[in-house]
């Protein structure tokens, strides 16, 4: 029984909306329905908890003159192995370059020639240059602090900053509101905000996982919240693992960008042997579900993996890289005359709550943008720089459906019970959590077998049974939805790779759609079948 379902603390405040995380699907999206009353949520102060502004690479849009919207969507498709929802994906493609201008609107200092036209770069499975960035790898910073800037100058928008969403709260077939925890999850008492409409922005998974480039507030909690109120999550089981993380041993791991290799870095072992050229034609610019094997492989073989950008990027590293040039300095690594060691790491996850093309989810009353949503757009392995894209696209086009479905605010308190001692821990520093992630990472990781995932689930039924902590419940959900639907998968596909089904099935090339009671029958089954 979990001890922190009580009736939270009272506030002397109102809410029409409310936006559950501060990365830029939330930050975008209540911009875009200003001047209606907002309140965004974020864990940590807005800019420093979210995976967006951690991100190199930049904005996918087709924008130059030899591209075209249907070169993109014919990327996209096919990085996405078969299962990308093609109607989807026109939408978010042909809506991009309004989006991007929206951001040079609200300030954002994406790189220009000296025409002052916008430089597009170009990054694995891409087929043109479509990457807007900023300063080489420093897209997703310069993002963030535009939007931060420009929320904090608009009078409509109210940011509470350290509040840790735990609950969606469902009444009948609506959600009616959320509850919070203040004081970045450590306050005794919980806080009850009322909305019209819920907003779920709340980011990715990665933190479920030892190895990851994600800020630990990306701990899957968006997910198994929505779950646990009844949502439909899909494709759960497509984690995205970068190739090339820099193999230093810090959490999160420091990210070596896509654009490196795109500008001509090369992988390499401890013997100086280039290996990705016998794995696929592209080389470097594989898919990243196959460049991330490939450097698994090597280290798993204990030859290691290296990024040598000395002939490619070369003098020009510090200027053109800054992010990573600083993170492999720090590390007593110079990029100019020294390969890079990497190793994959957790990314971004391709599944989430199903949303449609307005970002509603299963449930009246829930809207959801950015990572902790699958809208299909990215199928089984994402597309680079496609998901900053989905992540103002459809935070747009729920700015407008909210508008159209509740043309007029309509306030409410917040609620007015007091809460009680609930005695909080930091849940993502407890030993429960460092028993997940390397669950995580050893049995539902880069390469899956069913011993491995059905180990997972049943060492995720003892952590759920010893647990008696909501937020942990939700991280938990999570997990098991991720390796339910990894073990019922039984092909290889995109971020989902099976070493004893190494290969696609046809029955196979369709999504998943999963609700936690499904996904807690089928754990049910494997957790009561003696192990082998």
């Amino acid at each position: 029984m979990l001890t922190d379902h009580f009736r939270p603390q009272s506030f002397n405040g109102i809410d029409d909306i409310v936006i559950v995380g501060g990365g830029l699907a939330g930050l975008f999206c209540a911009l875009k329905l200003a001047p209606r009353p907002v309140t965004i949520l974020a864990a940590a102060p807005i800019g420093h908890g979210a995976s967006s502004a951690w991100a190199q690479g930049g904005i996918a849009a087709a924008m130059s003159n030899g591209d075209t919207f249907e070169k993109h969507v014919a990327d996209t498709v096919a990085a996405g192995a078969g299962i990308v929802d093609e109607k989807m994906t026109r939408m978010m493609v042909a809506e991009g370059p309004a989006r991007i201008h929206d951001l040079l609107e609200y300030g954002v200092p994406f790189d220009r020639d000296l025409e002052g036209k916008l430089l597009l770069s170009r990054e694995a499975a891409h087929s043109e240059r479509r990457i807007v960035r900023v300063k080489g790898d420093m897209a997703g910073k310069a993002i963030m602090e535009a939007l931060i800037a420009a929320v904090r100058r608009t009078p409509s928008i109210r940011v509470l900053e350290g509040y840790v969403v735990e609950e969606l709260v469902r009444e009948g077939r609506f959600i009616s509101g959320v509850v919070a925890r203040p004081d970045a999850g450590q306050s005794k008492t919980r806080v009850s905000f009322p909305a019209r409409a819920v907003v779920l922005c709340s980011g990715g998974v990665g933190h479920l996982f030892a190895v990851t480039t994600n800020p630990w507030e990306a701990c899957g909690q968006g997910v198994g919240m929505a779950a646990r109120a009844g949502a439909i999550i899909a494709d759960p089981e497509f984690v995205q693992f970068h190739p090339t993380a820099i193999n230093i041993g810090k959490d999160p791991a420091p990210l070596a960008t896509e654009a490196l290799r795109g500008d001509g870095a090369i992988l390499v072992n401890s013997a100086g042997r280039r290996f990705m050229l016998d794995i696929h034609p592209d080389g470097e610019l594989a898919p990243r579900d196959v460049v991330s094997r490939g450097v698994f492989a090597e280290v798993n073989a204990g030859r290691g993996a290296f990024l040598d950008c000395t002939r490619a990027v070369g003098k020009h590293f510090p200027e053109m890289f800054p992010t990573v040039y600083a993170s492999c300095m720090a590390a007593g690594i110079d990029p100019v005359t020294q390969p890079i060691p990497v190793a994959p790491a957790v990314h971004y996850h391709m599944g989430g709550v199903l949303t449609d093309g307005q970002g509603r989810t299963s449930i009246d009353g829930l809207w959801a943008a950015g990572e902790v949503t699958s809208t299909g757009v990215h199928g089984a392995n994402r597309l680079a720089s496609n998901s900053l894209l989905e992540a103002v696209v459809f935070a747009a086009r729920i700015a407008e459906n909210i508008k159209g479905t509740l043309p007029a605010p309509k306030l409410a308190a917040w609620g007015d019970d007091a809460g009680e001692n609930d005695d909080p821990v930091t849940v993502e520093d407890s030993p429960p959590f460092k028993v997940l992630r390397g669950l995580m990472s050893e049995c539902v990781g880069v390469v899956r077998t069913r011993e491995s995932l059905t180990r997972a689930i049943r060492e995720i039924a003892e952590l759920e049974r010893a647990n008696t902590r909501l937020r942990f419940a939700n991280i938990v959900t999570t997990a098991k939805l991720i390796t339910v639907a990894a073990l019922q998968r039984t092909e290889s596909r995109g971020g989902h790779f099976r070493a004893d089904c190494p290969t696609e099935r046809p029955e196979w090339q369709r999504r998943t759609y999963l609700t936690l009671a499904q996904a807690e029958r089928l754990a049910s089954d494997v957790a009561e079948t003696a192990p082998a």
